[in-house]
């Protein structure tokens, strides 16, 4: 994982693989002792426990903390934790305090309305990333769980009320004309949605056969930008764990070829969209 501003190094440690990876290692040419260290500990791939696992909340805090570690505020260190084989020192430490887990200074922040709290107060730039527009927050807000509605009931009604939401996203997108939500710059908003996005695109269409209308162009010119930045492409869970996310909740049990496939990410737009 190499950028031209963020610099990773993977390293396994202790027998249960939690993988961490060391951002910023300098910073303007100074050391890397001169910015904070900050570590995101999220929850593990449930394939091979060891990659991201496909956690909302999860990427939701990398792509936050990764953007503040591009622009050399913090350093930081992300770790994936095996939920299903806990490493004994996680257990130590957290108990069964399910990732994500956000440590700064020594100090560990458990809950996730807290941990968004933190990273707006106590981290270096973290206020300029979170933004208020209303307009904004109430489009956005119940697509997820119009989302889960559908993949509970997989018919037309259920669908069709999952695409008029995502219309008005498309459509305040169009209004806008910006590149992300709120501007040209992106913001807690995008690293709040985006992600859901990505698991309507992959399981709508594995479990339900949904997919994003191409008429939704201003939608899918947003999704293009984000599939652009190494926020969004670091911290995104591969096709498989998203699918089989969905599969754990609906207590269908994995197929032993499924563990074996090469991980894949559906990262591409429909041929009519002009970015």
């Amino acid at each position: 994982l190499d950028t031209a501003s963020v610099h990773c190094v993977t390293q396994r440690y202790t027998q249960h693989y939690l993988i961490t990876l060391n951002m910023s290692e300098e910073t303007n040419g100074q050391e890397n002792g001169s910015v904070p260290e900050v570590e995101l500990i999220i929850k593990a791939s449930t394939i091979d426990g060891r990659r991201k696992g496909a956690c909302l909340f999860c990427q939701e805090y990398f792509m936050d903390l990764y953007l503040l570690a591009e622009l050399k505020t913090i350093s930081l260190k992300v770790t994936t934790v095996d939920m299903l084989k806990p490493p004994p020192d996680f257990r130590s430490n957290f108990e069964a305090t399910p990732p994500p887990i956000l440590i700064d200074n020594g100090l560990a922040v458990l809950e996730n309305d807290k941990i968004e709290r933190h990273i707006m107060k106590n981290i270096p730039g973290g206020h300029n990333l979170f933004v208020q527009d209303k307009d904004v927050a109430q489009r956005t807000e119940n697509v997820y769980s119009k989302f889960k509605l559908m993949l509970l009931k997989r018919d037309d009604s259920s669908k069709n009320i999952l695409l008029n939401y995502l219309r008005k996203i498309n459509d305040h997108l169009g209004e806008r004309g910006t590149r992300f939500l709120t501007g040209d710059t992106m913001c807690c908003f995008d690293c709040e949605l985006m992600p859901k996005l990505q698991h309507i695109r992959v399981a709508g269409k594995y479990f339900a056969d949904f997919e994003i209308p191409d008429e939704l162009d201003h939608l899918w010119r947003y999704m293009f930008h984000m599939y652009q930045l190494d926020a969004f492409t670091q911290s995104c869970p591969a096709d498989q764990d998203i699918i089989n996310h969905y599969k754990q909740q609906q207590g269908t049990r994995m197929k032993k070829h499924e563990e074996l496939e090469t991980p894949t990410f559906t990262t591409s737009i429909p041929a009519s969209i002009h970015a």
